[in-house]
């Protein structure tokens, strides 16, 4: 398997020409490296006005392994070649690197950049990415991976670190200023012109004094580097610091190779970078496992429209009365607290009177909010807070809370809010825990994630208070009055729900339960083997435009566009579907008499779709009649073997069955004149596609065009 990293963009505050002086010294030895024991330059060339300069170097290393694994490789040193083509003019250094021992066995690559800062030109940016690729070492390839890989993240920051100690030891030598580069003089120029300028290791062009810019001099006039991005693609270390936290190198290359496939495959909103760290975390940076996690949850917050609840979602009045939970300030680290007081509140009662839709609807509101105050907080305290704390009153708890339908609800509440929002949680206290509580916690604990119980404290009777129990974790000040502290807190203290409002057995019959967002826009239908999803769409004038959007969920399936001036019948065939999710149908229009040329014919090429895609596309109907779009059921194909595959074959794994596929889609039909050749399916002011698909795509010259997220 190819190993990969990717660094962020590392910002130097000194212009490129300092820099590169200081990264000069660093050959043909650098003490402050053990491991980088010497070099020579092969080659070396000059363009001839001087501003393109190659060195071409054989690098010595001794790689930190054990005597036997030497002994057998039968080397005591690996020798690297490094290539550094600098361009004065338009100052850029690019470094490549690959390994010249075992090449036949090991490949290295490796891709280095400096570059003047897009918004500061004053300021200098460094990007490092690199690859491993272990063929075959004697039966020792896992073991080669370990050390390579230790080896490497352990020199990555500590390159960083000699830049910055050689560019004090400049600055120390009086040396803060080298002009830059200029085209050398021609005849007839002023003799005063400035000549040319390039960079030489033993010669260093310098100036002092007056003109001599410092770090504190060129970071005084400009903002800080955390808050500036050098590409709006592109993740900035201090920004990395600043806002998500401290990151292995291996941790911020799985953050920012992720966030780059996100780009890439969701043509239009990715999540916030914070939201991405959540679900590496919660696979221990595994980027395979995050990236399927992760490619779920977007799908469910696209089907279920969750990215709007904050500003659709109004929590019944009953909720607001009888719901015992609600924001209080923060925790000693900056976290924001949630209390519930679950002890007091009638959960038989608001599942009888609301349903569980409603209580769901109500958690996500209040994870959303949740991260809404994370994002607040780190601008307030000045330092990344990812997650908040929950504080769990459970003084009254009783058998009644343990009402199956309940404690059901509970599960399935636990479950979505594990799924989609992993690692939010940052610590959970729970006080006041009664006999009962072991119950509850032997019913509910097998479904918490075990990284999430490990963040769990419970206290029983009054050992909460006094040292090393609330105060430990919130301020006394803000400790709830019926907690025993100073502060008045407004969460709501419950009481019965009365039977008044319970839903009627009929009403809970007929309400959709299990259900979210029962009046999204989208439909969705299930593709079984050897009976494809159809839809018909008439056209009554020949200048229109179909547009699609739609969501693979799980399997892969082919979709295709016919036109048939004869009006399908339908055979309708119900697909049975969890109770978790949208019911949807499978409609099939295309008689099995019917042939394809004669009775209908083919207007969109077959586009094979795999499972977690985003589709866009879009036609402009030729002729009147009936427009059907299909879906049906397509085999597996071999993976690409790639080491970042497409979408397609990271979310093969998900499939739990060969014989039915689901699909979410959404069409309408436009008007020629309201259709503009080239728009995003958010451009209509009918459209209802989502924001995290792609941008829709067509051409003046073709008739149709679809567009898939990959």
């Amino acid at each position: 398997m190819v190993q990969k990293y990717q660094s962020p963009v590392r910002v130097y505050k000194y212009p490129f020409e300092l820099v590169m002086a200081a990264y000069e010294k660093r050959f043909p030895t650098c003490p402050e490296i053990p491991v980088f024991l010497g070099s020579e330059i092969l080659h070396e060339s000059k363009s001839d006005d001087g501003a393109i300069h190659i060195i071409e170097r054989s690098c010595k290393l001794n790689v930190d392994a054990p005597r036997l694994l030497k002994k057998i490789a039968g080397v005591e040193y690996v020798f690297f070649i490094q290539k550094n083509t600098v361009n004065w003019k338009e100052r850029t250094l690019r470094i490549e690197a690959h390994n010249e021992t075992f090449a036949n066995r090991v490949v290295v690559l490796e891709t280095c950049s400096y570059s003047v800062h897009p918004e500061n030109e004053e300021w200098t940016c460094f990007e490092q990415s690199a690859s491993l690729d272990i063929k075959s070492f004697f039966g020792f390839e896992s073991t080669v991976e370990k050390i390579a890989m230790k080896q490497y993240t352990s020199n990555i920051k500590r390159g960083k670190e000699v830049i910055e100690h050689y560019l004090k030891e400049l600055i120390s030598q009086g040396i803060t200023f080298i002009p830059r580069w200029t085209p050398p003089a021609v005849c007839g120029q002023a003799a005063e012109q400035a000549p040319a300028v390039g960079y030489d290791a033993d010669a260093v062009p310098i100036e002092t004094g007056a003109r001599g810019t410092t770090k504190e001099q060129t970071g005084s006039s400009c903002p800080p580097a955390e808050a500036v991005s050098p590409d709006a693609d592109k993740l900035d270390a201090d920004y990395i610091e600043r806002y998500l936290g401290q990151l292995t190198p291996m941790q911020e290359s799985c953050l920012i190779r992720l966030r780059q496939w996100l780009q890439e495959t969701h043509k239009g909103k990715i999540p916030k970078d914070e939201h991405i760290l959540r679900f590496l975390r919660a696979r221990d940076f595994n980027i395979d496992k995050a990236r399927e996690m992760l490619c779920q949850s977007l799908s469910w917050r696209k089907q279920y429209q969750v990215d709007y609840i904050l500003q659709s979602w109004r929590p019944p009045a009953l909720l607001d009365e009888y719901y015992t939970g609600g924001w209080h300030y923060q925790d000693r680290d900056g976290r924001p607290l949630y209390i519930l007081r679950l002890g007091q509140m009638d959960t038989k009662g608001l599942v009888k009177a609301l349903g569980e839709e409603s209580l769901l609807r109500h958690v996500l509101s209040i994870n959303e909010e949740g991260q809404k105050r994370c994002e607040e907080n780190t601008n307030l305290f000045g330092r990344p807070i990812t997650s908040w704390t929950c504080l769990v009153d459970l003084e009254g708890l009783n058998m009644r809370h343990l009402w199956r339908p309940g404690v059901k609800a509970l599960l399935r509440i636990i479950e979505v809010v594990e799924d989609n929002y992993p690692e939010t949680l940052g610590r959970l206290l729970i006080v006041r825990a009664p006999r009962v509580f072991p119950v509850l916690w032997t019913l509910v604990s097998p479904f918490i994630n075990e990284n999430t119980r490990q963040k769990f404290l419970i206290y029983s009777g009054n050992n909460y208070q006094g040292p090393g129990g609330l105060v430990d974790y919130v301020d006394k000040e803000v400790i709830p009055d019926f907690l025993g502290g100073d502060c008045m807190c407004t969460v709501p203290e419950g009481g019965l729900v009365p039977k008044s409002l319970y839903q009627t057995d009929e009403e809970t019959e007929n309400a959709d339960h299990i259900r979210l967002w029962t009046e999204t826009i989208y439909h969705s239908a299930s593709v079984l083997r050897g009976a494809p999803h159809e839809i018909v769409v008439e056209i009554l004038e020949g200048e229109s435009v179909i547009t699609w959007d739609f969501d693979i969920l799980k399997g892969d399936v082919v979709f295709s566009l016919f036109h048939s001036k004869r009006a399908p019948e339908t055979s309708h065939k119900e697909a049975t579907l969890p109770s978790t999710s949208t019911a949807g149908d499978n409609v099939q229009l295309i008689d099995k008499t019917w042939v394809l040329g004669v009775d209908y014919s083919r207007m969109e090429s077959p586009l094979v779709c795999r499972e977690g895609e985003s589709i866009q596309g879009s036609h402009v109907t030729r002729w009147p009649g009936f427009y059907i779009l299909q879906w049906k059921m397509h085999g597996p194909l071999p993976c690409s073997g790639t080491s970042l595959p497409r979408v397609d074959d990271v979310l093969a794994s998900l499939q739990v069955s060969s014989h039915k596929c689901k699909l979410i889609y959404y069409y309408e039909v436009l008007a020629s004149k309201d259709f503009r050749g080239s728009m995003s399916s958010l451009e209509s002011c009918n459209s209802g596609f989502s924001q995290l698909s792609g941008a829709t795509t067509s051409s003046n010259q073709s008739q149709s065009s679809s567009h898939l997220s990959r």
